[in-house]
């Protein structure tokens, strides 16, 4: 059965959200915001064969791992979802997904827009969310001001974000990340809205519907 994506399909009674952003969007700043607000949203760490920059913690954004072991993983299939970004391998664990949303609990997944393609296929429950910046100068700005990256990587990341924010159109919803409290209310209005509609309601609260003697038209 195709999906239709403008229908709240109920597979599992959590979601799961892919949040997607060109490098320097501020995707990060906003998905730690709404992870801290709401406690029913739980993180999908990804592995990655990506160096580890100093202001971060094997296991909490990712899981560093060396490339004959992200082979290793691929070979067993555990992945969900893979992709070579910027010279370096991200992979998504299939198994813990499945287990937290068949728990209610909803999952939210920071992806490139390759990887978004390829879970969209293997779940109905997804919901795509693109952020974009509000200019290519602001973007620009933005990652001169982390300092994490030499000027021809950052030179490399500008000329990406170009091809990755053409793929916009294929998401379910786009912010404009130009005022942070703004785009922070409006993932969390997005985030309320899918929980409320019918099939996610009638999936998390089954035996209430039955008792009720509501059912799918």
């Amino acid at each position: 059965m195709e999906k239709n994506r403008d229908f709240c399909a109920g597979e599992y009674p959590g979601n799961l959200f892919m949040i997607v952003a060109p490098s320097g969007a501020g995707k990060s700043t906003l998905v730690n915001a709404l992870l801290a607000l709401d406690p029913m949203i739980q993180r999908s760490v990804s592995y990655t064969t990506r160096p580890q920059r100093p202001n971060e913690e094997d296991n909490a954004q990712y899981h560093f791992i060396s490339l004959s072991n992200f082979q290793e993983r691929y070979d067993k299939d555990e992945f969900l979802e893979c992709a070579l970004v910027h010279g370096n391998y991200y992979g998504t664990s299939r198994a813990w997904i499945e287990r937290q949303m068949e728990d209610a609990a909803d999952v939210l997944l920071e992806i490139d827009w390759q990887g978004a393609q390829q879970v969209r296929n293997k779940f109905l429950n997804t919901v795509g969310i693109f952020i974009l910046p509000p200019s290519l100068d602001a973007l620009e700005e933005r990652l001169h001001n982390r300092g994490q990256d030499e000027q021809h990587v950052i030179a490399r990341r500008l000329l990406a974000a170009r091809s990755e924010m053409s793929h916009a159109s294929e998401f379910e919803y786009v912010l404009i990340n130009e005022t942070f409290d703004r785009a922070l209310t409006e993932i969390q209005s997005i985030v309320t809205s899918r929980r409320l509609c019918f099939a996610a309601q009638r999936t998390r609260y089954e035996k209430l519907f039955v008792r009720l003697g509501i059912y799918a038209s």
